[in-house]
């Protein structure tokens, strides 16, 4: 079967992974120093509602990928990106305001793609929402978290990333007739901890009057890896 080939564009919310550089917001210290206590490492996704989001973990598990414990399956929207923690209510406040506008849209996944042999990550492919994913993005990486691409944006949920060629080839053809289909309600802003593991600090909900987007009870941290859709 022709693999279907894209650019890799921003970084799926991994750690250690990906072909763009890691990216900073203005004012925020550049990465590479050493790691204070006043940053964050951010990005901005749309979670995968069950029972797709179990289906798809699960075969990221079979497949041997080393972040499946890491993350939710997702469509990226920001990809990491370090901030100062001072900044985070504004960026929280601009989330809001991007979220608010919007009317809930459907997503479609259909098929299995891949980014080969640029990056070794296969994919699960969009075949309907992908232009309200892309103007979504263009609208979060704007104001406080305003960044560059150095690829064309692909919306894409990421199934199986850096491991071995013939695992690959396998997670390729056996997502090859995979379908999936939900609502899309709101996006989520999320924040790796020193475990490595990415947790959802808020979530955006579309179509709301005011700011009422939904902060976690603890002060905003959440203590699983879970995404509200």
């Amino acid at each position: 079967m022709p693999q279907c080939r894209s650019r890799m564009t921003e970084r799926p919310l991994e750690p250690g992974v990906g072909v763009e550089p890691r990216v900073r917001v203005e004012g925020a210290p550049a990465v590479g120093a050493a790691r204070a206590a006043d940053l964050a490492d951010i990005g901005v996704a749309i979670g995968i509602p069950e029972p797709y989001r179990t289906e798809l973990q699960d075969w990221r598990e079979r497949l041997g990928d080393p972040n499946a414990a890491l993350i939710i399956p997702h469509v990226t929207l920001l990809g990491p990106t370090t901030v100062s923690l001072a900044d985070l209510p504004a960026i929280e406040r601009h989330l809001a305001h991007t979220a608010r506008p919007n009317d809930p849209f459907t997503i479609r996944l259909r098929g299995s793609g891949t980014f080969r042999p640029l990056s070794p990550v296969i994919f699960v492919a969009l075949v309907a929402g992908e232009a309200r994913c892309a103007t979504l993005a263009a609208a979060v990486r704007s104001g406080p978290l305003e960044r560059p691409l150095n690829f064309p944006y692909h919306p894409h949920v990421t199934v199986a990333h850096d491991i071995a060629e013939d695992g690959l080839d396998r997670a390729y053809e056996a997502l090859a007739d995979y379908q999936a289909e939900f609502d899309v309600r709101g996006f989520g802003l999320y924040e790796r901890g020193g475990d490595l593991r990415w947790r959802q600090i808020r979530f955006f909900p579309f179509d709301q009057q005011g700011d009422e987007s939904e902060q976690n009870g603890d002060g905003g941290r959440r203590a699983d890896i879970g995404s509200r859709e």
